[in-house]
């Protein structure tokens, strides 16, 4: 009788370690349900850093720390899809230590950490480049030159050798887990801003892209979101790069002849 129980619960470890890992999913669609109910309830603001600095009155630290708050949901909601292969892996190899689930969740802050610094310069810059459109004429008769450089930078960096090492990287998942992974919640942790860090050097200019539009679309973050998935997880997604890269530039151009055919940056 006994043997059969230990039998049992060896049966029921291994089944839940093979079982398949939802919450990273849950956790996505919660994101975005989030945003789909900010844009429904006309929320999406609290988001967008030209209401924040120029339109909400908060002092500027308010302003950040509201920014930055909902930019996790953000990174969930954009980011993690493209890193769900790495987050599975974790998530499993979590399942048998000691703490199943400080693993994969000290995995994702570190990631959070690395995205939220980003915010952070992002939000910083842009205070800067807010500061000057206020105090130099020109560029406040030509506040379309900071969207078509926008456009410009990240198409560049399509092509870019530093794109493609870490984009090579990011799509091998298996290969930065078995090289990198080591058990404990602190290892995790280092992994998580590893690999943050990866997918930054993979995916900053998207995401510039996204904080230059204002980060309150819908359609713009579905469209990135979907580029930033093919382009590490899909067969052959890495030819999608120099594609985007081509038409970023080719938006980059048509912001210069045209501004008034695209919408403002939010400066």
């Amino acid at each position: 009788m006994r043997v059969t129980q230990v039998t049992d619960v060896k049966d029921s470890a291994r089944a839940r370690h093979r079982a398949s890992v939802l919450w990273p999913y849950v956790l996505v669609i919660a994101a975005w349900t989030v945003a789909l109910l900010a844009t429904l309830t006309n929320q999406s603001y609290l988001i967008n850093h030209h209401y924040l600095l120029e339109q909400s009155h908060l002092p500027v630290l308010v302003a950040l720390v509201v920014f930055l708050a909902c930019w996790q949901v953000m990174t969930v909601g954009m980011l993690l899809p493209s890193s769900m292969p790495t987050v599975s892996m974790i998530a499993h190899a979590g399942r048998q230590q000691r703490r199943p689930y400080a693993v994969p969740g000290a995995f994702l802050a570190g990631y959070a950490v690395v995205w939220t610094a980003f915010a952070l310069v992002a939000f910083l810059g842009d205070t800067q480049i807010h500061w000057l459109v206020h105090h130099w004429f020109w560029l406040d008769t030509h506040t379309w030159i900071i969207g078509a450089t926008t456009f410009a930078v990240a198409g560049v960096f399509q092509f870019s050798p530093l794109k493609g090492r870490c984009l090579k990287l990011c799509r091998s998942p298996f290969s930065f887990f078995v090289r990198s992974y080591r058990k404990g919640v602190g290892a995790a942790w280092r992994l998580g801003l590893r690999h943050g860090v990866l997918c930054l050097g993979s995916c900053w200019a998207l995401m510039l892209v996204m904080f230059g539009l204002g980060v309150s679309s819908l359609v713009s973050m579905a469209f990135l979101t979907g580029v930033m998935v093919v382009e590490k997880t899909f067969s052959g997604g890495q030819r999608l790069s120099p594609v985007i890269g081509g038409a970023l530039l080719g938006l980059a151009v048509l912001w210069l002849l045209h501004p008034s055919w695209l919408p403002l940056t939010g400066v």
